[in-house]
């Protein structure tokens, strides 16, 4: 595994600033190990914080951010549809080093949430696109397959196949999703 972690830090071109974060984390006694093909630290057994990088920055990701108080506000959701996970993003070692006492404060908050056993609350449920609950009526094998799928999957699914303005658009990103639901992938699984 440290081949892995190292081949990591070696192929991003934020080798500084990765390496900066990295040793920020590990100061706070979390345990380094790949997940996601990616740096994840975590504390007796729960993933507290991932290395998150991308084309125009690169940061730590909090598995269970939402929780967390952040009175710096330097916390983001990654996306309009995130409910648990928030990104701190940076683009140059001076913005880590400012931010260094703040995200060790967060990294210590994050893993006393962890202990202490607090979860996110999930929502209820979502709702299904009109398209979608038309398409599982009409075909048991896809509903029976739709159900199996967890939770995560059957939510994303769902946002995802809701996206488009045209019905028509839907209709065809359920048809050719039909096989992965099927063999119980999800959107992005390969």
């Amino acid at each position: 595994m440290p081949d892995e972690i190292d081949a990591y830090f070696e192929r991003t071109e934020w080798q500084e600033e990765a390496a900066a974060l990295r040793r920020i984390v590990l100061a706070t006694g979390l345990t380094e190990e790949v997940k996601w093909h990616q740096p994840c630290y975590t504390w007796g057994g729960h993933n507290i914080v991932l290395l998150h990088r991308l084309k125009a920055a690169i940061g730590l990701a909090f598995m269970r951010g939402s929780l967390l108080k952040d009175p710096a506000g330097i916390l983001e959701a990654p996306g309009e549809n995130s409910r648990h996970g928030r990104r701190a993003m940076f683009t140059s070692i001076a913005g880590i080093t400012a931010a260094e006492a703040t995200l060790t404060a967060y990294i210590h908050e994050a893993v006393g949430l962890a202990e202490a056993g607090v979860r996110v609350e999930k929502p209820a449920g979502f709702d299904l696109p009109d398209e979608l609950a038309a398409a599982l009526d009409a075909d048991a094998a896809l509903q029976a397959a739709f159900e199996a799928l967890t939770p995560g999957r059957r939510r994303y699914y769902a946002i995802y196949f809701g996206e488009p303005k045209k019905a028509e658009t839907r209709v065809a990103r359920i048809a050719k999703y039909r096989d992965k639901i099927l063999s119980g992938r999800g959107v992005n699984d390969r």
